[in-house]
């Protein structure tokens, strides 16, 4: 049973403390940041040895107090293959690390009154629809920004890897099936987030991207930063993405453009900008005296919103998701915002800020996601609370990693060998022909001189069939989700032609049939 607002904010240790006095709350007395300061001469070796460990070709550092930078370092190759170095200023994508930037955006379009946190989407996106017209009318910028819409974890991704774009995404919203009820269980969804960040900036009458700029990243003179991919390509000092190959790390074949998803991945940014940001989180909108968010706005996206997990997790107790945010609680005055990113194509962020303690730890890298810029943040995190690394962190992220790798198809059984003693196949002709699908529209499957191929996306791009064992054949996707082959399960019920064709790939959420016509 998923808990309700109040039992989530009784079990933080809040009470019923309101966001606008929380904003206002100040500790007791200003801590000493001697830990912290303390530390910092051990982070060159941290690093190092993380990076040793997990070959990451470049990382970037940076830790921050209220009212100054206390660390900002580079490591490694901005690719594995040259001999560019990594320094401050390299510019990395931050993938979902951008997701509390977004909210730090929106969190000043609600503070300047363009917007409200409760504000329905559709007001501003009349094209935007979920699967039940109530839902629609309903829905806010809040509920997407805490991903409690209903919608099922990272639903719509795919639309992506396959060619669609925002709009189109938008607009395809409404054919994904709900997994709960609206308003009453967590599921990470991008596409919903990124509906209510596009909204907000309707609303603003700008575009995303314009309002990133004028409303964060030039205030703050984050001069590297931009929530526009081609942006990112026109950096000179930027990070290239890597992705793993046997025991090497190499630039990947693809690079990742995430403008379809642009305010829950799309930003990009150097240390330097993010250690700026840092600073206006911990200290309340404001920066070097000037306001930069109104605080009552920007302590919303640091309010508990949703229940995420277990308040009897033994190691973490009860955690939550904000706006844009991790939220969770170590202890007395462990209240801690966080958030990761990753990448498959080649990125993985992390950040932490502890606001008790008044500091913040930002880590960017330029390889698909092992681990290692959680396991500096969280090795730092107890090195300056605790005095000492109390966990074999980059066991654990590893592991988590590898295991989410996974695809779900690939659990039971290697579809990128050919199975002995397959059963043969029918005729191609068989299989061939137009098949549909609500949500990722119209598909083909052709036959070739080589054999079949499966035609996908908007603008249909080709890959091969190998076939599998009798009427299952295998396909290869490509882009940011793809993982192994996946099973592509033509049925054709007693007649002479398939009239379905059930694809794996597409069936996470149990919408991947398409049925011929």
């Amino acid at each position: 049973m998923p808990f309700t607002r109040r039992s989530a904010l009784l079990a933080s240790g809040l009470g019923l403390l309101s966001p606008a006095a929380y904003a206002r709350a100040k500790p007791a007395s200003t801590p000493n940041r001697d830990p912290v300061e303390k530390h910092l001469a051990g982070l060159d070796a941290l690093v190092a040895d993380v990076m040793k460990k997990t070959g990451v070709p470049g990382a970037a550092v940076a830790v921050a107090s209220p009212d100054r930078v206390l660390y900002l370092q580079g490591f490694g190759l901005r690719r594995a293959d040259a001999a560019d170095r990594v320094d401050p200023d390299t510019v990395f994508q931050l993938a979902s690390l951008s997701k509390p930037l977004s909210a730090t955006v929106v969190a000043a379009l609600v503070g300047d009154g363009v917007v409200s946190w409760d504000q329905p989407i559709e007001r501003s996106l009349p094209d935007f629809a979920m699967s039940d017209p109530w839902v629609t009318r309903e829905i806010t910028l809040r509920d997407m920004f805490c991903h409690r819409s209903g919608l099922p974890d990272h639903g719509g991704d795919l639309l992506e890897d396959i060619g669609y774009g925002r709009d189109a995404i938008i607009h395809r919203l409404r054919y994904i099936k709900p997994d709960t009820s609206f308003r009453t269980h967590y599921a990470y969804n991008n596409m919903g987030f990124s509906a209510a960040g596009f909204a907000a900036a309707k609303a603003a009458g700008k575009s995303w991207e314009d309002v990133c700029d004028q409303r964060l990243y030039r205030p703050l003179a984050m001069t590297s930063a931009s929530s526009r991919h081609a942006d990112f390509i026109a950096q000179k000092n930027r990070a290239f993405g890597h992705v793993r190959r046997g025991d090497r790390w190499v630039v990947g074949r693809e690079q990742r453009n995430a403008d379809a998803q642009a305010p829950a991945g799309g930003a990009s940014a150097s240390a330097r900008d993010m250690a700026t940001w840092l600073r206006v989180q911990l200290s309340g909108g404001v920066f070097d005296g000037r306001e930069i968010v109104k605080p009552e706005a920007l302590a919303q996206t640091h309010f508990p919103q949703i229940a995420t997990g277990p308040a009897h997790d033994p190691m973490r107790g009860p955690t939550f998701y904000g706006l844009g945010w991790d939220i969770d609680y170590g202890g007395p005055a462990l209240q801690r915002w966080s958030h990761s990113g990753g990448f498959a194509l080649g990125a993985a962020t992390c950040a932490y800020v502890m606001p008790a303690e008044r500091f913040g730890i930002v880590v960017l890298t330029n390889s698909s996601p092992v681990g290692a810029p959680e396991t500096i943040c969280r090795c730092f995190l107890d090195l300056v609370l605790r005095g000492k690394i109390e966990r074999d962190w980059l066991a654990l992220f590893g592991q988590a990693f590898e295991e989410m790798a996974i695809p779900s198809y690939g659990r039971d059984a290697d579809y990128a060998k050919p199975l002995a003693g397959a059963a043969p196949s029918a005729p191609r002709s068989t299989y061939a022909g137009d098949y549909r699908n609500d949500l990722y529209g119209p598909i083909g499957v052709v036959e070739t001189a080589d054999g079949l191929s499966l035609n996908l996306g908007p603008a249909p791009t080709s890959y091969p069939l190998d076939h599998y064992s009798a009427d299952v054949f295998t396909f290869q996707p490509r882009g940011e989700n793809a993982a192994g082959p996946s099973p592509v399960r033509f049925s054709r019920d007693g007649g002479e032609k398939a009239g379905s064709v059930l694809i794996d790939y597409f069936n996470a959420n149990g919408q991947g049939l398409f049925v011929r016509g």
